[in-house]
């Protein structure tokens, strides 16, 4: 369900997309995914209206990657915008370079997620022109056609980017109150036992706190871009604040009604 304080753009719309994620992207057999599916092959569980079979049951029938999954709305960029409305099973042609491009829009609109975030946060002001400019550049990539989309490195333009969001980060948790602000950028936190931890204005990019137990931990301004928050506990955590967090990433996690979330972000229906 589309969420009203988060850019309508960057939400996924799956009424206005052909299947994307259904169909371009592979699966393996996982706790995730109930079997394995090459990429480009369509799931045996997308309809004909391009709609899940079984969108209310995913998760109790072994799909629970689907439920995770997030476009930030390049599904519908690629199936409207960049191919014009025609679909790939009515025009066939088409579907090797929309399944290609498909994930590269799906990067850049994530960028976009994070610069948008970035440009609304007023501690990040001395960024804003970086930050703009990078929005423009970015948007504009989004209309490109699909020869440009796919040939694009999207690896360097996250480069570019990041160094901005980088610099975001220390703008945003220079502010955050408490101790000296701790940096577990990258740390291996599997299964860590931070129940009640004071973790405000931390730096947890790219942490791997799958399985992590973070109930009534303090959040508060963390940055958690990129954070492996798969299975990690955050029963009455507080997230008030937390920056490049996303959808998926909640998504992800198990929470309570006691779990502070961001107001761009909505609590998943399958938390307590």
């Amino acid at each position: 369900m589309p969420h009203p304080t988060a850019p309508a753009d960057l939400q996924a719309d799956c009424a206005s997309c052909f299947g994307l994620c259904c169909v371009a992207l592979p699966f393996a057999a996982s706790a995730d995914f109930a079997r394995n599916k090459p990429a480009g092959t369509p799931c045996t569980n997308l309809r004909d209206d391009f709609r899940c079979g079984i969108h209310t049951r995913l998760r109790d029938e072994g799909w629970r990657g689907c439920t995770v999954f997030d476009c930030f709305g390049a599904g519908q960029k690629v199936s409207q915008v960049t191919f014009g409305g025609r679909d790939w099973r009515a025009h066939p042609g088409t579907s090797r370079e929309m399944f290609e491009v498909f994930p590269v829009m799906r990067q850049l609109h994530e960028l976009l997620w994070y610069v948008t975030e970035a440009l609304t946060l007023p501690a990040a002001r001395p960024a804003y022109d970086g930050l703009r400019g990078a929005r423009e550049k970015v948007e504009a990539l989004t209309r490109a056609d699909a020869a440009t989309l796919a040939a694009l490195d999207v690896g360097a333009l996250r480069q570019e980017v990041n160094v901005l969001l980088l610099e975001t980060s220390e703008l945003v948790r220079a502010g955050a109150p408490g101790r000296k602000k701790k940096n577990h950028r990258g740390a291996d936190l599997m299964g860590a036992r931070l129940a009640g931890a004071d973790l405000r204005g931390a730096n947890l990019r790219g942490a791997y706190l799958i399985a992590a137990d973070l109930k009534g931990a303090d959040l508060r301004g963390a940055d958690l871009i990129g954070a492996d928050l798969r299975d990690t506990d955050l029963a009455g955590a507080d997230l008030t604040g937390v920056i490049f967090l996303t959808q998926a990433q909640l998504n992800a996690a198990r929470g309570d009604a006691a779990t502070r979330i961001p107001p761009a972000l909505t609590r998943p229906a399958h938390w307590a």
